[in-house]
C-alpha cells in the first residue's frame, strides 16, 4: 500500500507478490501489453498470472494492483500512501480495493499450501494494473492468453470488496452487463430570430429522448433488476443564446440484465430514433461501446463454498447479489469459469480517507483458506 500504483502504473507491487509466491512453487509469469514508445518508454500494463500446479480443477483468485487517484492529498486526514492503523482500521488508498484483498489471497494460499501440500488440482492468481482504467490491456487480454495455450479457469474468486454492512453478508454471483452509447444529432446552424432557415436537432431530439427514456426494456429476473437506461450526459450549443447549434449530443448507458442482449438494445434503441427522424432533415448516429456481458454464476459449487465458508467464519449467513458496476469478472465467466466476488467492505472505496476493518482481513484469509480446503481436498 505504500507504493502510490494509481492506474495502470503497478509501480512494482506485483514483485512484492512474486516473493510470496514463489516459496511456494508457484510459476509467475509477467504479461505485458499496450504499445510501448519510440523513446523507449513504455505505456505497457503489467499483468502477473501465477500457477502453482498443473491439474483441473484450477481455482483462481483475480484482483489488481492498481488504484484511483487521490484526489487533494491535504483532504485525506492521513497521508494516503502512508498506511496506518488506528481506530481499529487500517487507513490508505487500495485498503479496501483492494490491495488489502490481495494480502488476504496470499496468506489463504500460503497456510493452505503448507498444510496441504499435495492438494489436487492447482491454484493460480491473475493480478492485474489496468483495472480501475480503461481495462483493456489488463485481466481481459490475459484471458485471452489463457484461452489461446487451452489454459482454463474452473472458479475465480475475484477479490473486489463486496460486503456492505459487515464482511461476507453480500457476495456477487454475477454482474450486470454494460453498454455505453454516445448519440450525435445533426441539425443546420442559424438564427434563432429565423428558425425556418436552421433545423434545431435539441428540439427534434426532444420527443424521441423522451420515449427513449421512458421504454422499459425488460422486467429482469430472480437474479438481476430490470434492465436500466441513464442519460449522463447532454452537450449542444455555441455558447451563445441567439443562436440554434448544428449539434447535440448525448451520453448514456445500459446496465442490463440476462432477459436481454446487447443487439436487442441496439435494435430497440434504432427503432426508436428511426421513427423520430424518419420525415425529419435532421440526421442522427450513434456511436456504441460494450463494456461487458452480464454474467451469472447460479448455484453452484463454487457458490456454495462460499456460503459454507462465510458462515463458518463469521456466522452470518450470506446474500447472493448482482448489483453495483462491472468488474474483471465479466472477462473470465464467458470461458466457462464459475465467478464469485467477495471482499472486504466497500464503504469508502474510491473516497478520500479509504479504510477497512482490520480483523476483516485476517477473516477474509480464513474464509479464502476454507473455500480451498472445499475446493481442492477430497
Amino acid at each position: 500500500m505504500r507504493r502510490d500504483s494509481v492506474t495502470p502504473d503497478d509501480k512494482q507491487c506485483q514483485e512484492v507478490l512474486v516473493e510470496r509466491l514463489k516459496p511456494l512453487n508457484f510459476d509467475c509469469q509477467f504479461m505485458y501489453f499496450g504499445d510501448e514508445h519510440a523513446s523507449g518508454s513504455s505505456a505497457q500494463v503489467k499483468n502477473l498470472w501465477a500457477r502453482r500446479g498443473s491439474s483441473d480443477p484450477v481455482i483462481c483468485f483475480a484482483g489488481h494492483t492498481d488504484v484511483v487517484p487521490t484526489g487533494n492529498v491535504d483532504n485525506w486526514a492521513i497521508p494516503p500512501f502512508e498506511p496506518t492503523v488506528k481506530d481499529g482500521y487500517l487507513w490508505g488508498r487500495g485498503a479496501a480495493d483492494m490491495k488489502t484483498g490481495i494480502a488476504a489471497f496470499t496468506v489463504a494460499v500460503e497456510n493452505f499450501v503448507n498444510n496441504h501440500p499435495n492438494h489436487n488440482g492447482s491454484i493460480a492468481m491473475l493480478i492485474t494494473s489496468d483495472e480501475e482504467g480503461p481495462s483493456i490491456n489488463g485481466t481481459v487480454k490475459v484471458v485471452e492468453t489463457l484461452e489461446a495455450r487451452n489454459e482454463k479457469i474452473t472458479y475465480c474468486l475475484v477479490g473486489e470488496p463486496s460486503s456492505t454492512n459487515t464482511l461476507g453478508d453480500i457476495i456477487k454471483n454475477g454482474r450486470r452487463g454494460s453498454l455505453g452509447g454516445i448519440l450525435t444529432v445533426t441539425g443546420k446552424q442559424g438564427h434563432v430570430a429565423y428558425p425556418h432557415l436552421a433545423i434545431n436537432p435539441i428540439h427534434v431530439l426532444m420527443p424521441a429522448l423522451a420515449e427513449f427514456s421512458n421504454t422499459e426494456w425488460d422486467q429482469g429476473n430472480d437474479f438481476f433488476p430490470a434492465t436500466s437506461m441513464q442519460i449522463s450526459n447532454i452537450n449542444g450549443g455555441t455558447g451563445a443564446n441567439n443562436v440554434i447549434p448544428e449539434t447535440v449530443e448525448v451520453v448514456f448507458n445500459f446496465r442490463f440484465s440476462t432477459e436481454t442482449t446487447e443487439e436487442e438494445l441496439r435494435t430497440k434503441t434504432h427503432e426508436i430514433f428511426d421513427k423520430h427522424f424518419s420525415d425529419n432533415e435532421a440526421t442522427y448516429k450513434i456511436d456504441w461501446k460494450l463494456s461487458g456481458h452480464p454474467f451469472l454464476t447460479a448455484e453452484s459449487k463454487l457458490v456454495d463454498a462460499c456460503k459454507v465458508a462465510i458462515k463458518e467464519v463469521t456466522g452470518i449467513d450470506t446474500i447472493l447479489s448482482t448489483s453495483g458496476g462491472t468488474s474483471d469478472g465479466r472477462f473470465i465467466a464467458p470461458t466457462g469459469a464459475q465467478v464469485v466476488e467477495l471482499g472486504v467492505r466497500n464503504a469508502t472505496i474510491h473516497q478520500v480517507d479509504e479504510k477497512v476493518e482490520i480483523d476483516d482481513i485476517g477473516k477474509l484469509a480464513q474464509i479464502y483458506e476454507k473455500m480451498l480446503e472445499a475446493l481442492l481436498l477430497d
